[in-house]
C-alpha cells in the first residue's frame, strides 16, 4: 500500500526527529516516561492509531491484521481506544489474536481500556500486557508529553462523575500542566451516529471529562465503542457547534467488525462503516492535521487541518 503523501512527510519527519534524539529531554507525567521535545524543537509529531482491534472469531483476525500492517509504515506513537481483544480481553485472547497483529507495536504503544478489556475481571489481561504503558496503578488514566502537545488517556469503564477521583485528577492534571494544545482519548463516546450513539448511559457516562477538557481548551478528543469512523465539528459538552469547541473523532474501525449507523448526530461532519483503518494525526506547535488511512484494498479516506483553539 502507498502511503498518502501527508503520512510519508510525517513519518520522515520522525525518522529525522529522532535521529537529534540527544536534543531531547525526557520526561515522567503521572508515572509515565515520555520524550519531550526541548524548547528549540517544536517539530510536528505523529500519533497514530484506533480502537476495536482484534476480533479472530471474525475472519480469523484479518482486520486486525490489515490496520497493523498500516502501522508497520507509519513512525510515531501509537494510541488505542479500547477493546484490543475480544470478545472478553483474556490474557489467551491478547496472545493469540492482539499480539501477532497490533502486538509489535506494543512498545511505542499507549492503551486506554475498553468495555470488553473488563470482561476479564478488573482488566487484569490488558494491564498485565500493556504493563507501565498503561499508566500508574493500574487505574487507566494518566497523561504524557508528546512534542509540544498534552496528551491525556482516561478509563471510560471506571466512575466519572464529577466527585470521582478520575475527573478531580482530570482537573488537577491539566491545571498542572498548561499547553497550547491538549488532546485526550477514551473508548465510549459522547457523540456518535452509530449504534451505541443512542444509548443514553454510554453518551452521558464521560460528560464531566468533556467538560473539564472543554473549560480548559483542548482541542481534540479520540474515541471508540462504535466500530466506525465518524468526525465532528467542534462542539461544547452540550453538542452545540462552537468553533472554539472539541472536535472529536470516532475510530472503532481496527478491525474487529464494523457497524451500521443509526441516527446522525448533529454537527458530524464524515463518516464511514465500510473501512477498516487508522487515524493519523500530525501534531504541530500550535496547529493539527488529520488523515483516515484505509487498510489494504480499502478505498475510503478523510483529511484536513486545523489550529489549536489556545494559540
Amino acid at each position: 500500500m502507498c502511503l498518502p503523501p501527508t503520512v510519508f512527510a510525517a513519518a520522515l519527519t520522525l525518522v529525522w526527529s529522532s535521529i537529534g534524539s540527544a536534543s531531547h529531554r525526557s520526561s515522567r507525567t503521572n508515572g509515565l516516561a515520555t520524550s519531550t521535545a526541548g524548547a528549540q524543537d517544536d517539530r510536528p509529531v505523529v500519533l497514530v492509531g484506533a480502537g476495536d482491534i482484534a476480533n479472530c472469531e471474525i475472519d480469523g483476525g484479518s482486520g486486525a491484521r490489515a490496520t497493523a500492517a498500516v502501522l508497520d509504515r507509519i513512525a510515531g506513537t501509537v494510541f488505542t481506544v479500547g477493546d484490543h481483544a475480544y470478545p472478553t480481553g483474556a490474557a489467551a485472547q491478547f496472545q493469540d489474536c492482539y499480539d501477532p497483529s497490533w502486538g509489535r507495536h506494543r512498545a511505542r504503544t499507549r492503551p486506554a481500556p475498553g468495555n470488553h478489556d473488563y470482561q476479564t475481571a478488573n482488566a487484569k489481561a490488558y494491564f498485565d500486557y500493556f504493563g507501565d504503558n498503561a499508566g500508574p496503578d493500574r487505574r487507566g488514566y494518566y497523561s504524557y508529553t508528546l512534542g509540544t502537545w498534552h496528551i491525556v488517556s482516561l478509563n471510560s469503564s471506571i466512575a466519572a462523575d464529577r466527585h470521582s477521583p478520575q475527573i478531580k485528577w482530570l482537573r488537577s492534571d491539566l491545571k498542572d500542566h498548561p499547553a497550547q494544545c491538549t488532546l485526550a482519548y477514551w473508548h465510549l463516546p459522547i457523540f456518535s451516529s452509530g449504534p451505541h450513539g443512542s444509548e443514553p448511559q454510554t453518551a452521558s457516562h464521560m460528560r464531566e471529562a468533556w467538560r473539564a477538557l472543554y473549560e480548559s481548551g483542548a482541542d481534540v478528543v479520540i474515541n471508540g465503542h462504535d466500530h466506525d469512523y465518524e468526525r465532528f465539528a467542534p462542539q461544547d459538552p452540550k453538542g452545540k457547534a462552537d468553533p472554539k469547541g472539541i472536535r472529536e473523532f470516532v475510530v472503532g474501525t481496527g478491525g474487529a467488525g464494523l457497524y451500521e449507523f443509526r441516527r446522525i448526530r448533529s454537527n458530524s461532519e464524515v463518516r464511514s462503516n465500510r473501512s477498516y483503518g487508522v487515524l493519523v494525526l500530525t501534531l504541530g506547535a500550535t496547529d493539527y492535521s488529520w488523515e483516515f488511512v484505509s487498510g489494504a484494498g480499502e478505498s475510503f479516506q478523510d483529511g484536513g487541518t486545523a489550529r489549536c483553539t489556545n494559540p
